[in-house]
């Protein structure tokens, strides 16, 4: 696999499954921070100071008013918000819209979440995520040819996804979802050399990518899930299925007790096997 697209695979809940060529970036360290955890979507300062105190992993910066399209938040207040945290900042910016990309770049962003097709800008030419040499991409699937096309363009996480409304707390899609693209790899890890060719033309993927993939077992980057979950007992199901971690929306700020329920989620995640921990909430 070329030095440039290579990726430091992550097992499930983080741990290292094999030694492969990676890309060298300035942000290694911070990559590695949010190899397994929990990102929080956030619309402020107050909720991203929040979020690092319950134990959040990191914090995704979306635009604060919800209306129509979604397009990518003020710089200036990235800028604030990088003041008053020291975890990650991850950016929304529209698929496609590679100018967005160019414009939070020249302001300092390193970490960009282009995922959201509800919003997309151009859904048929993603952004080439190799031309921002000190930076990582976030990008969406739903199933495992779309994650390994995301890789390929320089993704160095994917999260797979299901109903992202707001509030939905329809966790069923994202489940179908994440063991639609665990599925596929157990099925791939065990097929014949032979037949991963003909695999990954099946699934419109790159064949070096899909290689990989079956001989790591798992995805050659950060695998993260979304959508619909909102209580502990989801959490930890999604890391059980084999997930790295979980993004929660930004309504969890909605509940009056929006700390306890943040730490709540963030416990399951770190104790996800621990039915009696699971139960304490």
């Amino acid at each position: 696999m070329a030095e440039e697209s290579a990726i430091t695979p992550f097992a499930a809940a983080g741990t290292a499954v094999s030694e492969v060529k990676r890309r060298l970036h300035s942000f290694e360290s911070e990559l590695a921070r949010i190899r397994s955890g929990v990102i929080v979507e956030v619309k402020d300062i107050k909720h991203a100071i929040i979020a690092e105190e319950t134990g959040a992993c990191c914090v995704l910066l979306s635009e604060p008013i919800h209306r129509g399209i979604l397009r990518m938040p003020d710089p200036l207040l990235f800028k604030e918000i990088k003041k008053v945290v020291s975890i990650p900042v991850i950016v929304k910016i529209r698929v496609g819209h590679f100018v967005e990309a160019q414009i939070l770049d020249s302001v300092g962003v390193r970490h960009f979440d282009e995922s959201d097709k509800a919003s997309a800008a151009d859904d048929q030419n993603f952004i080439n995520k190799h031309k921002f040499k000190d930076s990582y991409f976030v990008c969406g699937c739903r199933n495992l040819g779309e994650a390994l096309r995301r890789i390929k363009e320089g993704a160095a996480m994917v999260k797979t996804q299901g109903d992202m409304s707001s509030s939905s707390g329809n966790i069923a899609e994202t489940l179908r979802n994440v063991r639609s693209v665990m599925g596929e790899i157990r099925y791939l890890h065990n097929m014949n050399d032979d037949e991963v060719f003909a695999f990954s033309k099946k699934i419109a993927a790159p064949y070096d990518l899909v290689k990989e993939t079956k001989e790591l077992g798992r995805l050659p980057a950060i695998h993260y899930a979304a959508g619909g979950i909102v209580t502990p007992a989801d959490a930890a199901l999604m890391m059980q299925l084999g997930c790295d971690g979980i993004f929660l929306g930004s309504e969890i700020f909605d509940y009056p007790n929006h700390r306890d329920r943040l730490r709540g989620m963030i416990k399951a995640v770190r104790n996800y096997n621990n039915p009696e921990v699971l139960a304490e909430g």
